[in-house]
């Protein structure tokens, strides 16, 4: 009984974690500009893997591979947001602007 109940949170906790990876791919096709477009991605992206990592280290064998886990999502996590802030502040200096935004900003 313990072992279906687990398989059936995994289950549900990595399906989640695929809806919010299909709603930032969304968001990166629907969103106007390239500030928007991060947001969505940077942000359903990191919840989505925290979700699917979450159902993975819930059937792990033991604690080294569940710590394992939760470093590659902490790596992750990480590193979308050193990528985002670039981006984002690279767009800024290059004069990309954002909708229905009227106010330019010094980088």
């Amino acid at each position: 009984m313990t072992e279906s109940l687990l398989e059936l949170v995994t289950g549900a906790l990595v399906l989640a974690g695929a809806f919010f990876f299909l709603a930032g791919t969304a968001g990166l096709l629907r969103f106007p500009d390239v500030y928007c477009r991060l947001h969505a991605l940077t942000k359903a992206d990191n919840l989505g893997l925290g979700l699917i990592s979450l159902g993975l280290a819930l059937q792990a064998p033991d604690w080294t591979t569940r710590i394992q886990i939760l470093l590659i999502w902490l790596l992750a996590l990480a590193a979308a947001a050193t990528v985002c802030h670039l981006l984002a502040r690279s767009s800024l200096r290059e004069g990309v602007p954002a909708v229905g935004v009227d106010t330019e900003v010094d980088p």
